[in-house]
Order: C-alpha cells, then sequence, then structure tokens
C-alpha cells in the first residue's frame, strides 16, 4: 500500500476529481462579473446559479446568501458588522470558539462575555440563559456567536435549544457551521437561524471562498465597502471559488457521512495504546472526529513522526497548529496543564479502507512506543 493516507480534513478537504474537470471546463470565464458585456455576463451566471444552488442546499432564500472570501471572513462579517450597527448589543460567545471569532471580539469596544463550556465542550445553557436574562432586564440585546459544532474537539452543540434560548430574550444569534457543515446538514427555516457563515473548501470546493447567510430585515455594517453582495462585501467576486462550490453542493451526499473508521480506530487505540483519552464528547460528536490525548509525548514531535510514516494528522485546528501557543477550546475545557500539547486530531473523510485504517492504528502504536521509550531514556 502507498503510504500516504490524509487525516486532515477538518482542515481542509481535497478536489474530487468531478470538481477538477468541472473548473478546468470553466477556466475560461474570466469576466468581472459587475460588467455589463457578455464576458461578465457568463461569470454573473455561474455566481447566481450557485447562490441558488446554496441556498437549496442550506434551506435558504436565495436573495440572503452572500459570498465572502472564507468562513474567517463570514464570521468577522456577522460579528463587527453587526456590533457596528447595533452598538447596544452584548455579545455572548463560546469559550473554546475559533480563534477568528475570539480575536474579532476582542478588537471591538462592546460588552462581551464568554459562556463557560464543561469538560467535553458543551456549552453551560443556564450561564448562556442567565447572561441573555441580564441583558434583556438592562435593555440590552443580547447577541450570542456560537459554533454548530467544535472543529477542534469534535463537540456538537445542542443548537435548537440555543436558539430557543436566545430568541426567548429577543436576541440575536450567529452560528459559525465552518466545523460542521461537511458532517451536518443544515437547516436554516427549520432552525430559525438568524445568521450563519461557513467557508467552501472544508465541503472540497477551492480555497478563498465563504458563504454568509442573515436574515433580510438584520443590518450590518460592510466588512469591505463596495457594491458587490448587496454592498456588505464590496471587492470582485471568486468566480472561479464561488463556481467550484457550486458544483461540490449539486453533488454532496450527506448520507455517505460515517463514523464508522473512526469507532474502528478508537477502539482498537482504547484497547491496544495506554494513557490515552477522548477530548470532547463520546456520543454527540462529528462523525469524523478523533482528538485524542497520548500523555508523555510531545505532540508536534508525534505528528511529524506520522508523517515520515506517510500520515498527515494534526495537533489541532490548522489556525492554530503551527504555534506553541495551547488552543482556546482545550484551555476552556480545563485539559491538564501537562497534557496540552500531547494532544492530536485525526479527521476522516470516511472513505477509507480497512488496509488503510489498520495501517494508521498499527502506526499510530509503534510511534507512541518509540516516543515513549526514548522519553524514558532522556527522564
Amino acid at each position: 500500500m502507498k503510504k500516504n493516507l490524509y487525516l486532515d480534513y477538518a482542515a481542509t478537504a481535497p478536489l474530487s476529481d468531478s470538481t477538477k474537470d468541472y473548473i478546468i471546463q470553466i477556466l475560461d470565464t474570466f469576466g468581472n462579473p459587475s460588467s455589463a458585456y457578455s464576458a461578465g455576463e457568463k461569470a454573473r451566471t455561474l455566481i447566481s446559479d450557485a447562490r441558488n444552488a446554496i441556498a437549496e442546499f442550506i434551506h435558504a432564500d436565495a436573495d440572503n446568501i452572500y459570498f465572502t472570501c472564507g468562513g474567517s471572513a463570514a464570521n468577522t462579517l456577522a460579528i463587527r458588522g453587526y456590533v457596528m450597527r447595533h452598538p447596544m448589543c452584548q455579545i455572548f460567545y463560546s469559550s473554546a470558539a475559533h480563534k477568528s471569532i475570539i480575536e474579532c471580539i476582542s478588537c471591538l469596544d462592546c460588552t462581551n462575555t464568554s459562556i463557560k463550556v464543561d469538560r467535553d465542550g458543551f456549552l453551560d445553557l443556564e450561564h448562556l440563559d442567565s447572561l441573555c436574562r441580564m441583558s434583556y432586564d438592562n435593555k440590552k440585546q443580547p447577541f450570542a456567536v456560537i459554533d454548530y459544532a467544535n472543529s477542534e474537539i469534535g463537540t456538537i452543540q445542542n443548537i435548537k435549544k440555543i436558539i430557543e434560548i436566545v430568541h426567548g430574550y429577543h436576541g440575536i444569534l450567529y452560528l459559525d457551521c465552518t466545523g460542521s457543515i461537511s458532517s451536518i446538514p443544515l437547516n436554516i427555516r427549520k432552525l430559525d437561524i438568524d445568521m450563519c457563515g461557513f467557508s467552501a473548501h472544508k465541503l472540497g470546493a477551492l480555497k478563498g471562498c465563504g458563504v454568509f447567510f442573515k436574515k433580510k430585515e438584520i443590518e450590518l455594517e460592510p466588512l469591505v465597502y463596495g457594491n458587490q453582495e448587496q454592498g456588505i462585501m464590496g471587492g470582485t467576486e471568486n468566480v472561479l471559488g464561488i463556481a467550484s462550490l457550486y458544483h461540490v453542493v449539486k453533488n454532496y451526499d450527506y448520507s455517505a457521512v460515517s463514523s464508522a473508521g473512526r469507532d474502528y480506530v478508537l477502539d482498537y487505540i482504547t484497547e491496544h495504546i495506554k494513557d490515552t483519552y477522548l477530548i470532547g464528547s463520546k456520543t454527540h460528536r462529528l462523525p469524523h472526529n478523533l482528538y485524542l490525548c497520548f500523555q508523555g509525548i510531545e505532540g508536534e514531535a508525534f505528528m511529524i513522526l506520522l508523517d515520515m510514516n506517510g500520515i498527515q494528522i494534526s495537533t489541532g485546528s490548522a489556525c492554530n497548529s503551527r504555534t506553541f501557543v495551547p488552543s482556546s477550546a482545550l484551555l476552556a475545557i480545563g485539559i491538564n496543564k501537562d497534557d496540552l500539547h500531547s494532544c492530536i486530531r485525526i479527521t476522516f473523510s470516511g472513505r477509507e479502507e480497512k488496509k488503510e485504517l489498520d495501517y494508521l492504528c498499527h502506526t499510530l502504536k509503534s510511534c507512541i512506543d518509540m516516543l515513549r521509550n526514548l522519553n524514558n531514556k532522556a527522564g
């Protein structure tokens, strides 16, 4: 077997052969979508078709779909845009949120409070309720910023209950779906979502493209000023990126999403590798996600050793994995400080063959044994 096993699908998904073929077919679509002549019209049609397809994909109205340059841009557009137009709001956000959310909020001149999470990464709903009630009683509007699922530790939130709490106090909720969109179908109408966003490349489209949804009546300050995207996200659209997402969502099959490979590997690890534990919820978890602590090893060294053996995994969110700063998610859930740098994330496509899973299992064990033996000798 060729030793080239990519297992970091939470960071990004590769282009499928059919998506590559589709992109090649439209490469000559060079016109500016804002131009009135035929080349511009051709590009504009690709964007319009994509907007309609994505609206159908997430059960929303096409007029409420906006394109950004990525998931982080969608997060910033929602948070900054809402606060700038509604300065009397109070932001409540998950303490385990993505870096783009936490840093955006920290730069804004507004009242904000992080919502507690438990050891598995679930939001403390009583804390959220009390924060929203306090905001409402003080004649402020609650503005909750929540991730549908944490892409690092894999825990899926009780979104229906969260929305019920926030709306009960006449609040607004922004839902970061970048970590969940590849695994959990999104139904805007059924959930009554106010705003949400996600990144295209997590689904297997080109990078540099994101999707943002908001209800029509919600007013935002633009992230980039200009005429495009109804004036809230100026700049010439990424036509190829948007069109690639059109192709992906038209062919996406959620029924193929499976936790079988993840569970197979977790069962092996539980039986054969000691001093190891799962991080995040075991039951309410993204089906492709394994986030594990292998005590007594350095996660970066482990990742490099696995890469030398043809296995590509990460130590966490791709936005943090090249730094030595512990992730906000691990700090929020209270991981022991001695274990903070001993964690790795394995995220599957769901299409791995048994021989690939077996190779992963045996390589994990041999690499861990090697690193622990070296640590014992050094100690």
